[in-house]
């Protein structure tokens, strides 16, 4: 790709300063491209233009603050001009397992004023195959001089192209700045030339390849790759079932299963959770019913981890002990509580134990408000969790939590859901219950 293609895109506008729109925001300001980062929320406009973070991930303050000194980088609530724009809005699905693309129409509505004749638009929100299209179509919807011919996915401003792709966000939390910049990128345009535009974008600040392809198979790519992670975690969670059935050590299990070449089964936990791999099967559900059953399958072991684990709990203890419950968000080191597992597992064990309830977790400052209100439940540092309870639940592998004096773990009824401390209870023949 020339550098004049690569330099073309001289301001970018990013909707949704969430776990990936303000990381990439950051980036591509700190690569010297004015940016203009957008979200409804003025709280995170304002800590963002202080050089500040909302979100817990590595080094991410660091550029946040670099780029806002060097004022590449503002945040604002109302979206303006620019030459590209990438969209990072939450895309959850419906109490009836549906998509809800109600945030991402409303992005584009909200954009649709300021568009202009070649501007680039980069839709990062997972979405359900055809989505793209539809981003065209609300377009021409509000502007009725942008024109969108559904024939050729041509959509143009007084015979101006409007440029649409879709490049689905592939990154970790805990490592997002890293994979960013390093992952292979899937970009799929509505033409071909649409897809040429973006990857111009992306050479940008992407060290990784860039495979350019049809926005429909970028749309499907993405959620494939959570349905594909969703169904082996179903795997290995109902292998933690059959385990339990059968007094075998679910851990030492898989180790050795494992020792076969062809075979890599992975860690069982207390269900799945975050925004992607716990919400896309979904979408592919909705889109082709009748050929998903064991996507179906897979969510229908994961969802129901949690219940299986609470009541494992309640028939195990005493319905008045004190117990702890370590780790809220639905994985290791972050702040992320979308759709955690151990989240619901504490409310469902909120409403069916007598005793009192304490949350621990050193990414989180405060109770989440579904739990605000719950009587027997108290938040306070993991430590103080341990020492006044009989029982400790281990929900997600914080740093801290593997990291601890395990000692204190000692004459403590333990139900570890990750793992973690599997090798120190065994070998001192403490009191365990090991998922």
């Amino acid at each position: 790709m020339s550098t004049k293609n690569i330099t073309k895109y001289k301001k970018v506008s990013v909707l949704g300063l969430g776990y990936v729109g303000l990381p990439t925001a950051a980036i591509i300001a700190n690569k010297g491209l004015r940016v203009i980062g957008v979200d409804t929320n003025a709280s995170t406009v304002k800590t963002i233009n202080e050089g500040k973070t909302h979100i817990i991930e590595p080094d991410l303050e660091v550029l946040v603050r670099s780029a806002v000194n060097s004022k590449n980088l503002v945040a604002s609530t109302i979206p303006e001009p620019a030459d590209a724009f990438i969209i990072a809005v939450p895309t959850p699905f419906t109490t009836e397992k549906k998509p809800d693309l109600t945030f991402l129409q409303q992005a584009i509505e909200s954009i649709a004023p300021v568009i202009k004749g070649e501007n680039l638009i980069i839709l990062e929100s997972t979405s359900p195959v055809g989505t793209t299209q539809k981003v065209a179509e609300w377009l021409s919807n509000v502007r009725q001089d942008i024109e969108f011919s559904e024939l050729n996915n041509i959509a143009t401003i007084d015979s101006k192209n409007i440029y649409i792709a879709h490049s689905p966000e592939r990154v970790l939390p805990g490592r997002v700045l890293l994979e960013l910049v390093n992952n292979d990128r899937v970009i799929g345009g509505l033409t071909e030339q649409c897809g040429s535009e973006a990857e111009s974008l992306y050479r940008l600040f992407v060290k990784g390849n860039c495979h350019v392809t049809n926005a429909r198979t970028a749309e499907l790519v993405k959620l494939t790759e959570n349905a594909y992670r969703d169904t082996n975690i179903a795997f290995a969670n109902e292998i933690s079932l059959v385990c339990d059935k059968l007094d075998i050590d679910v851990w030492e299990l898989i180790k050795l299963a494992n020792r076969h070449p062809r075979v890599d089964i992975l860690k069982p936990g207390p269900g799945v959770g975050g925004h992607c791999i716990a919400v896309d099967p979904w979408f592919i559900v909705d889109s082709a019913p009748d050929e998903t059953p064991l996507i179906r399958a897979s969510r229908f072991v994961n969802d129901n981890k949690p219940t299986w684990i609470v009541q494992k709990i309640l028939n195990t203890i005493d319905e008045n002990a004190t117990l702890a419950c370590l780790g809220l968000t639905y994985k290791s080191d972050i702040d992320d509580l979308r759709e955690s597992p151990s989240m619901a597992v504490i409310e469902e064990l909120a409403k069916c134990h007598k005793g009192q309830i304490l949350l621990a977790d050193p990414n989180i400052e405060s109770l989440p408000d579904s739990l605000r209100k719950i009587l027997n439940i108290k938040f306070c540092d993991f430590e103080e969790a341990i020492s006044r309870s009989e029982v400790i639940i281990l929900l997600t592998d914080h740093r801290e939590f593997i990291e601890i004096n395990k000692s204190i773990l000692s004459n403590k009824t333990v139900f570890d859901t990750r793992g973690i401390w599997r090798s120190f209870l065994t070998r001192n023949n403490l009191e365990s219950v090991v998922d």
